[in-house]
């Protein structure tokens, strides 16, 4: 459970959604008042922190009462291979799980090379093996991929990095039987891996009122790059009239790589967009779409190809429109804008970059952490938020947030909406930092919240964008005909979700209302009265059905 010390206060815990056709702004708004339960419509402020790359079951499955790993069956646990053969061990690739250091009591003579491993094919608990105190962490001198245990490096029990991106996961999920998700990876075994959810920073003696939201599904199918613009404006980017060597080519299965336990079968390639239509294979999006990791045209950006300015609408642009207050508030963009003197600048007067931990882009007072992520600020993406707008001034650092939520125990000084996105080492990204530190970075942003004035009408979402690459045992809307809403964008994998929050029945219960990322936007809009962007924000479930939620322990949850 949560810190005692958060008794009383309120937290939401979401993850990142799929995009659908935008929807005019002259279309009549689908259930405001009429379907908002009483208790949402007494929040006054939304904040939404948003961290990193974890299914349910990864980091959340060993949490009482909800559907988790406990209740997986064979089906949706067992990892078969490419023509369907289930493993009988699972081959490790992280240099802290391979045999050896670890001894290889299984043997796997499934795969043209038979190899031997420490794991069966079941799930496994990632940190009986790599503890928190592990130095793996990469310093940012390091770069982002965890390396061998070392003096030299960091703690925190750091592993690989896995794939996540838009036409593995899909490949991983196979139709909903969630079997290939160490067959289309690149960190293979490590897939399967869970954390000892009971062990987490956010689970200790004492809780508040909180609800767990146990059916809480990513936007869109892959990466953090398209599941942020899921978030903001439900939908995903396009370039029109690419060129043709940025959209991927998928195989007969529609995987557009090889790896250790993948060989395509035919030409592949792994980019930045959609498969040119007509697309090779049924039910797979084409088109000028961009789905992976690509940089935006406005600086802070890195090297590589760079998205277009986008025209969408965004919900920062709605709730301006509606003239409700709101920011995101990204750790490290002070330091990424050049924005000299503002909150969280640590680079004093030029004329070069000071902070040792900072480096050039490309020169002063552009002056990046070395670890910053440039994909995870979405609305950096847009015009309507280009350097020079009044759209720019919604961009802000994550210090900012803290020291709004710091300023004052009496008046909440808060904006309507908040979107905090922390700076890579806190947001429990594996290759580059740990749960552990990231959970203990949500923990401090609670406290700052719970010690203001907003603590009384406050629903706060902490999320995560992601699977990051980890299994999860339950079928997403629309795989293999599980039930709700969907399109050809997602839902993705299932993501951890918690809500803490004023107005909840109990001290612990758990929603098993279906959800996904845009769920967060629906709350918004049908809160401030404002239309939905999408045809997939116009349909989910907004978050008001957690005031429905019965506690656990003794009463029976609702179902």
């Amino acid at each position: 459970m949560i810190h005692s010390k958060f008794l009383g206060t309120t937290v939401v815990f979401a993850v990142v959604l799929a995009v659908t056709a935008p929807m005019g702004r002259s279309q009549s708004l689908t259930a405001t008042a009429g379907s908002r339960n009483n208790k949402l419509g007494n929040i006054q402020h939304i904040v939404v922190i948003y961290q990193e790359n974890h299914s349910f079951d990864n980091l959340y499955g060993g949490w009482e009462g909800v559907n988790g790993r406990a209740n997986a069956d064979s089906a949706h646990t067992i990892q078969v291979g490419q023509a369907s053969a289930p493993y009988t061990c699972l081959l490790q690739n992280d240099f802290s799980l391979t045999s050896p250091p670890l001894l290889a009591d299984c043997v796997d003579s499934t795969t043209a090379t038979t190899f031997g491993s420490h794991f069966t094919n079941s799930p496994f608990q990632i940190d009986a093996f790599i503890p928190a105190n592990t130095q793996t962490c990469p310093k940012p001198s390091q770069g982002t991929n965890a390396l061998p245990p070392s003096p030299d490096n960091l703690p925190g029990g750091c592993t690989r990095d896995l794939v996540h991106r838009f036409y593995q996961e899909q490949y991983q999920l196979d139709g909903g039987k969630q079997d290939h998700y160490v067959t289309g990876s690149d960190a293979i075994g490590l897939t399967m891996g869970f954390y000892d959810t009971r062990a987490l920073p956010l689970h200790s003696d004492g809780h508040p009122h909180y609800a767990i939201l146990d059916n809480f599904f990513q936007a869109a199918f892959g990466g953090s790059f398209l599941n942020h613009q899921w978030l903001i404006a439900a939908a995903t980017p396009t370039w029109p009239s690419a060129p043709a060597e940025r959209h991927s080519i998928v195989d007969a299965n529609g995987m557009p790589n090889n790896y250790l336990l993948y060989h395509a079968t035919g030409p592949v390639r792994d980019d930045r967009l959609t498969v040119a239509c007509p697309s090779p294979v049924a039910g797979l999006a084409c088109g000028d779409y961009a789905i992976n990791t690509i940089q935006p045209t406005y600086q802070p950006h890195g090297g590589g190809p760079q998205l277009p300015p986008q025209s969408g609408t965004t919900i920062g642009d709605e709730l301006s429109m509606d003239g409700v207050s709101w920011a995101w508030y990204s750790g490290g963009w002070s330091n990424a804008d050049g924005d000299v003197g503002s909150p969280g600048w640590t680079n004093g007067d030029g004329p070069t970059c000071s902070d040792p931990y900072s480096a050039p882009n490309p020169a002063y007072p552009f002056c990046p952490h070395k670890q910053f992520q440039f994909h995870h600020n979405a609305f950096n993406y847009y015009a309507s938020f280009a350097p020079g707008t009044a759209g720019r001034a919604h961009l802000r650092d994550e210090l900012e947030f803290i020291q709004l939520a710091n300023s004052s125990a009496e008046a909440c000084q808060l904006n309507s909406v908040s979107f905090v996105k922390p700076i890579a080492p806190n947001n429990e990204h594996p290759g580059y930092t740990s749960v552990t530190r990231g959970s203990e970075h949500v923990v401090a942003l609670l406290q700052a919240i719970e010690g203001s004035g907003c603590a009384k009408d406050t629903m706060i979402v902490v999320t995560y964008d992601e699977f990051g690459g980890a299994w999860d045992h339950v079928s997403p809307p629309g795989q293999g005909g599980a039930p709700g809403v969907h399109d050809q964008w997602g839902p993705g994998t299932r993501i951890p979700a918690l809500i803490v929050s004023p107005f909840l029945r109990g001290n612990f219960a758990i929603d098993h209302t279906q959800y996904d990322t845009t769920s967060i936007l629906a709350t918004i809009e049908r809160l401030f009265g404002l239309l939905p962007m999408s045809s997939r924000d116009a349909a989910v479930n907004d978050l008001s059905n957690v005031y429905n939620a019965k506690q656990f322990g003794g009463d029976e949850l609702d179902e």
